[in-house]
């Protein structure tokens, strides 16, 4: 088990089960969401998610038709995001995970759009968007 929370507390959560690859995204909405050159996402199955407390704090932001991005109202720090065409699945911000990470990063995706200012500069595989699954 995992678990995580946002900068100030108010949001606790639970993760049941390994953890997959981190995916590192470097398209433009999550480099905003963010405010850094990309976003560092764990994929999880929905059903192993839990939010512990705090839910009354929790916001969201539709991005884009279809995407919801979920941070604390309070704090600001973002969680979250998940796709209403894939609600089996929520994408964890991996820096709001307390515990030392067993996984590392996989690739990069949206690499085409990476900050003009950051150098990709590991050997992972770079996509223009999400990998063949």
């Amino acid at each position: 088990m995992y678990t995580g929370s946002c900068l100030c507390g108010s949001i606790q959560y639970q993760i049941e089960g390994e953890l997959e690859p981190v995916q590192l995204c470097h398209c433009r909405q999550c480099r905003k969401a963010q405010g850094t050159p990309f976003v560092s996402n764990i994929p999880v199955a929905a059903s192993a998610f839990r939010i512990t407390s705090g839910e009354d704090a929790m916001k969201e932001y539709e991005s884009t038709p279809g995407k919801i991005r979920a941070f604390c109202g309070r704090c600001g720090s973002p969680i979250l995001s998940r796709r209403t065409t894939m609600p089996e699945v929520v994408r964890i911000r991996a820096g709001t995970i307390n515990e030392d990470l067993p996984v590392r990063p996989a690739f990069h995706i949206f690499a085409a759009h990476k900050a003009n200012w950051w150098e990709i500069q590991d050997s992972l595989p770079q996509y223009s968007d999400f990998p063949a699954q």
